[in-house]
């Protein structure tokens, strides 16, 4: 099934035609609960990895948090989290010979976020030695930081910079973004601009300040890979993220039960920070792609 963000509710570049320049295309990944197959793309779902290749571990001191491994429970295997195909997502950056992107994460806080630390594959899918993994589980992990299995539906849609508003611009903008609200009752911030979500490309959904990294290789900003966020939508941005085919025939979606409402705007079950997430970044300018990651709570 497809799922569709409803149009926006006002002409942003009519309005604002200083974004036009700075529009950005990115796809939604709209994760929902199901049983994705190891060749597909997914959310939480089974990965193919090469025979040859032993399973990754995460062997870093971790903070004694409430998501701490247990003492001495030594390396940790890492857990499958996102595994995408250039076929559903040709937009990403692959490298020479890659079609498969997979991000797996070690499930248990770590100094950089009180978070998951993730980290990145780039495969050949046509590999003869790439098969279904059979990854060891890891004790103790939070089930929070591991996902549920969810199949994917790529949408793209057009964003525009919110938080990475140039300051001037922003300044510039500010009493149009409010005359705006005060007439339509549309927020630029959470209506108009950046969707929240797991996605690929666009603008991250930044809960602060914007922290792009740079690369360490060729020392240029690094490009948004990919978001794993805990929440579809909130409290403020449901009324134009929250997608057609989910919108209940009456009421809110805030009026269904919980599971239900759950099975659209949490479907993987994750829960990082105060409903946060990963964003995801990779260098497109380097051949081994170097990556970073950034919590949000």
């Amino acid at each position: 099934m497809v799922r569709t963000t409803p149009p926006r509710p006002v002409d942003v570049e009519a309005l604002f035609p200083e974004l036009r320049a700075l529009r950005r295309e990115a796809v939604r990944l709209h994760p929902r609960r199901g049983r994705p197959g190891a060749g597909e793309s997914s959310l939480g779902g089974p990965v193919r990895w090469p025979r040859a290749e032993a399973w990754p571990h995460c062997a870093d001191e971790h903070p004694r948090t409430a998501y701490a491994p247990p003492r001495g429970a030594g390396p940790v295997p890492l857990v499958p989290v996102v595994q995408l195909l250039a076929a559903d997502v040709p937009e990403l950056p692959w490298p020479d010979g890659a079609d498969v992107l997979q991000v797996l994460w070690c499930p248990f806080d770590h100094e950089q976020g009180y978070a998951p630390r993730p980290e990145v594959y780039w495969w050949d899918g046509s590999r003869a030695d790439l098969g279904p993994a059979d990854p060891p589980r890891p004790d103790g992990a939070p089930s929070c930081y591991l996902p549920e299995p969810c199949v994917l539906h790529p949408e793209r849609i057009a964003e525009y910079p919110s938080w990475d508003l140039p300051e001037r611009l922003s300044e510039e903008l500010e009493e149009r973004f409010e005359q705006v609200e005060e007439e339509t009752g549309w927020s630029y911030e959470y209506h108009l601009s950046v969707a929240d979500g797991t996605k690929a490309g666009g603008y991250p959904a930044w809960g602060q300040d914007p922290d792009w990294p740079d690369c360490p290789g060729c020392g240029r900003r690094m490009d948004h890979l990919l978001s794993v966020a805990a929440a579809e939508f909130d409290g403020e941005s449901w009324r134009t993220w929250l997608p057609v085919e989910d919108t209940p025939a009456t009421g809110e979606i805030w009026d269904l039960p919980y599971e239900e409402r759950s099975s659209v705007q949490s479907a993987a079950g994750l829960m990082i920070g105060d409903m946060g997430g990963l964003h995801l970044f990779a260098c497109p300018h380097c051949p081994d792609r170097p990556y970073a990651h950034r919590a949000t709570a």
